[in-house]
């Protein structure tokens, strides 16, 4: 099992090289992707799904790092929260390229989306990404500074829980024609979960014996 002095430590793990490789990794796998269907309208459909669940991968380690690490300090959990910004932004890169692969769809084949694209998930949609790009925003330390702690906390705490309700709304809906999304929809609620614990740890180690 990696340790905080093995590669777990390593400058290309940690930080904003983090946040690159994995937006690296990322970006060439939906090049890949959609190059091997020769960029049709599966291909960008591909690059949809496959870059939704890369989010989703992401968004959950960063949204319950500090939860896991409060409820079993290791090695990896301590490497979890430490690297949360990170991780953060790299979701948001991640549905950039989600983002930029929905758009390769509306100008290949407009009449699909349209026929897909219901009003309200628009709405819901263009939410959603204005609340990712206030977050990835105050990621940065001038930024975070600016805003102040206390709209920062409120912002990212609000943030992130809309978010979370975003990724089962939309996975939900589709649970009918996929069952695997199930197991997506079972992950968002036990990271949600043990948020919960964690905090309801932390609420009673606060009370005095």
């Amino acid at each position: 099992m990696p340790t905080e002095r093995g590669w777990l430590s390593a400058d290309a793990l940690n930080g904003w090289t983090l946040t690159g490789l994995i937006g690296l990794a990322i970006s060439l796998m939906a090049v890949t992707i959609a190059a091997f269907y020769q960029f049709d309208v599966d291909g960008m459909r591909a690059v949809i799904r496959a870059t939704a669940r890369t989010s989703l991968l992401l968004f959950c380690l960063a949204f319950g790092a500090s939860a896991l690490v409060r409820l079993w300090p290791n090695a990896w959990t301590r490497w979890q929260q430490r690297n949360r910004r990170y991780l953060g932004v790299a979701f948001g890169v991640s549905h950039g390229v989600h983002a930029v692969a929905i758009v390769s769809l509306l100008l290949v084949a407009p009449h699909l989306v349209s026929a897909v694209a219901s009003p309200d998930m628009l709405i819901f949609g263009g939410l959603g990404y204005a609340v990712i790009v206030a977050l990835v925003a105050t990621s940065f330390d001038r930024t975070t500074a600016l805003v102040g702690p206390r709209v920062w906390r409120a912002l990212h705490w609000g943030g992130a829980n809309f978010i979370w309700l975003s990724f089962i709304v939309t996975f939900g809906k589709r649970t009918g024609g996929s069952p695997a999304y199930w197991g997506f929809i079972a992950i968002l609620i036990a990271v949600m979960a043990l948020r919960i614990v964690a905090w309801r740890v932390s609420q009673r180690a606060r009370v005095p014996v």
